[in-house]
């Protein structure tokens, strides 16, 4: 078995790597933070709403010749002023925190080179994408400091709100928290027929949290349960103005443990309109909308119903304290605009699940990780950890397939992510999912004893993936395996 510490010392100490330790401060990767390190006094954080949230940049393609479009983008270190006044340093793509956004259309080809100016290995991988596998970002085919590496991305699929993210393996959970993720925009005709809103008021939101170390800078241990400070596109707790109008936000979950349950502070529903994999078939109007790590849904918020002046604060209760974890974002209602958007009744055709083709096999995924408070807990699948070049799962291309999903913990969440393909829920806990979860997802939450049945398609391409559990603590520890496709 490969362990954690091996992997780590192999990959990174025979190189001389320097590693960020807990803190931020410089440490040898032969000693690798590996537990959650005491909670330390902090450096001050601000008062909510004291900062303006920013809305991602969108890059350019270099090129777009021969109907394909060609992006370079380096992976830095940068500094982000996530607290006032205080330059935190962070892992970036281009130098942004959060990532950029990239804007991509269904049947277009995209490439995208990414130069590894850092002192560690790097994968890029495409979350949500149907990729071929070398352009997946196995989380072993990483590619060295100093290197580039091109991933080519089809678009073969239809519309969605995918995010990139680092996945090399070991390093992924605290690359991700440092920065290293941003967003990719799919869109076809089916979704720009639809008068929903666009333009300036098309709002990717990537909601997570961290811990911050008496010196401002982000604080890494793997497991850590003390990162109470939520951000908001990488500010603490900000605000956003809007117009009295229409807006579509398209959120991610972008921690590494913490699940949120989000909700407007004056009861409004969120309107969803899309989950990981695209359009849902009709939009859902949720009191509450709940996002385990990874998992994306587009929402619409209808501020017209509010004058100018009104603030509303979108409230997290899920796990954690009230007190600091439970404020996310304000909106302040500035002014006025016009609104020719609206949310139809009917947002695309999904066959029904009594319409997917028959199931040739039907597998039962055990996700399991230690609860007996050791030093360096294990994760496991079907009772084994992560190693690499074993295959965990053989399928057949252009097979279909029953997993059935479950978490055998009995206090520890978890999730599961399936590289290459989207699935659908057909149960969860025994029961019809959810009208929000009824959708195309990549992601799906499975809490302590709790089976989720999905459906899942093999129709992408051949070759080796992964699955894995998308609390990247949790990936990072072992909870993930092979899948052989062919």
């Amino acid at each position: 078995m490969i362990s954690r510490r091996r992997v780590l010392s192999g990959t990174l100490a025979a190189a001389a790597v320097p590693f960020l330790a807990p803190g931020g401060s410089l440490a040898r990767a032969a000693e690798p933070p590996h537990r959650a390190a005491p909670h330390r006094a902090r450096a001050a954080a601000p008062g909510a709403f004291t900062m303006a949230m920013p809305v991602p940049p969108v890059l350019r393609p270099t090129s777009s010749a021969g109907g394909v479009d060609y992006y370079e983008v380096t992976v830095r270190r940068a500094t982000a002023e996530i607290l006032p006044g205080t330059a935190t340093h962070v892992l970036t793509y281009d130098g942004h925190f959060p990532g950029p956004v990239i804007r991509a259309r269904s049947g277009r080809r995209l490439l995208v080179r990414h130069h590894n100016d850092l002192d560690r290995p790097v994968a890029v991988h495409l979350h949500g994408a149907s990729a071929p596998p070398e352009c997946d970002g196995n989380p072993m085919d990483a590619f060295a400091p100093g290197t580039s590496r091109t991933y080519i991305y089809p678009n073969r699929q239809p519309h969605a709100s995918l995010w990139f993210h680092d996945h090399a393996h070991h390093l992924e959970a605290e690359h991700v928290y440092r920065g290293l993720s941003g967003t990719y925009l799919l869109t076809d005709e089916i979704e720009e027929r639809l008068p929903l809103p666009r333009g300036r008021y098309d709002v990717p939101v990537t909601i997570r949290d961290a811990r911050f170390d008496e010196h401002g800078q982000l604080a890494y241990a793997l497991g850590d349960r003390n990162r109470t400070t939520v951000l908001a596109n990488g500010r603490v707790t900000p605000y956003f103005e809007v117009a009295a109008r229409k807006y579509r936000f398209r959120l991610l979950n972008g921690a590494n443990l913490r699940t949120f349950s989000l909700s407007l502070s004056d009861g409004t529903p969120l309107i969803q309109v899309a989950s990981d994999g695209g359009l849902l078939e009709r939009p859902v109007p949720l009191p509450v909308l709940t996002l385990s790590p990874g998992e994306r849904a587009d929402v619409v918020i209808d501020f017209s119903r509010h004058p100018i002046g009104t603030r509303l604060v979108l409230r997290n209760t899920g796990p954690g304290l009230p007190e600091q974890t439970g404020q996310v974002l304000r909106f302040d209602v500035t002014h006025t605009a016009a609104d020719p958007s609206s949310v139809p009744r009917v947002l695309r055709a999904l066959p029904p699940v009594t319409a997917l083709p028959a199931a040739s096999v039907t597998r039962d995924i055990a996700l399991a990780m230690d609860e007996d408070g050791r030093p360096e807990p294990r994760g496991f699948i079907n009772g084994r950890t992560y190693e690499p070049g074993r295959i965990d799962t053989t399928v057949g291309f252009g097979t279909s397939e029953i997993w059935n999903v479950t978490n055998t913990n009995a206090r520890a969440p978890h999730n599961f992510h399936l590289h290459l393909v989207q699935f659908r829920v057909l149960e969860r806990g025994g029961r019809p999912p959810a009208p929000a979860e009824t959708g195309l997802k990549d992601t799906v939450r499975v809490m302590p004893g709790e089976t989720v049945r999905l459906h899942i398609t093999f129709d992408g391409y051949r070759g080796d993936y992964v699955y894995h559990c998308h609390m990247l603590d949790h990936s990072a520890m072992g909870m993930m395996a092979n899948l052989r496709v062919r």
